[in-house]
């Protein structure tokens, strides 16, 4: 089981100033987690994207202040299926793989198209791809974002799960730079632990390479449980100044 940390240095000043210090994903990212061995296989990476890194309760916390309210109870399945379609539309033909499991979406990113082999670098070429993700995540304010790297078998446990921690603190600090509010998200690299295909194959290696962008309602009783709902409209996304990125 992983050990996980999410964004919290800063976290409720950069709510207000997005455009603070973060890792820059060109010159190296921060290692934020550990995970063990022992491999696990679609049922077990199922498992996974049922619960949030960082924790409901933590995170729900950090938002306190931010401005970033829940979503009423009723319009959770309207809200998260217009950020679906925003998302799907958005990212048609990139490449991406968009899925909704109840109240959840699951953004998945082949590292074929996000990194070169062994780098955590996001690829040039695939940052217009991720601009359009951050343009919806910053709309959609009212969601938990967890940013979960994946690697193949190929390689030592060592390697993998810090190439697999540092491309997505690379995706997440991408993302920040864009504008996405720090505050809302997690993240954790967990190697070769969780695959989603076989690694015996050039196609399932190719698949289990990739990094997980998980969204999450903010609930009123997430808000409530920490003293405090605003209640974020729906439909109302709320857009946030995004920061430069030097390409």
């Amino acid at each position: 089981m992983a050990i996980n940390k999410f964004l919290i240095i800063g976290a409720l000043a950069s709510s207000l100033a997005v455009s603070g210090c973060v890792t820059d994903p060109e010159t190296g990212q921060r290692t934020i987690s550990r995970a063990g061995g022992g491999a696990a296989a679609g049922a077990g990476a199922g498992a996974l994207l049922g619960a949030l890194l960082g924790g409901r309760n933590n995170r729900a916390e950090v938002l306190i202040g931010t401005g970033i309210g829940a979503i009423a109870g009723g319009s959770i399945g309207g809200y998260m299926d217009r950020q679906e379609r925003e998302l799907r539309a958005r990212t048609a033909g990139t490449g991406i793989e968009v899925e909704r499991q109840g109240d959840d979406i699951n953004l998945k990113l082949p590292s074929g198209i996000s990194f070169d082999f062994n780098s955590s670098a996001v690829k040039p070429e695939f940052r217009p791809v991720l601009d359009q993700v951050a343009q919806t995540l910053a709309s959609y304010q009212s969601t938990f974002i967890d940013v979960s790297g994946h690697t193949d078998s190929v390689g030592t446990v060592a390697i993998n799960q810090r190439l697999s921690e540092q491309r997505a603190q690379a995706v997440a600090d991408y993302l920040s730079y864009q504008g996405v509010n720090r505050a809302r998200v997690a993240t954790s690299g967990y190697g070769k632990s969780y695959p989603i295909a076989s690694n015996d194959t050039d196609a399932g290696r190719a698949q289990n390479r990739r990094v997980e962008i998980k969204l999450s309602p903010v609930t009123e009783q997430d808000m409530g449980n920490q003293g405090g709902v605003q209640n974020q409209r729906p439909g109302q996304p709320v857009q946030q100044p995004r920061p430069g990125y030097s390409n």
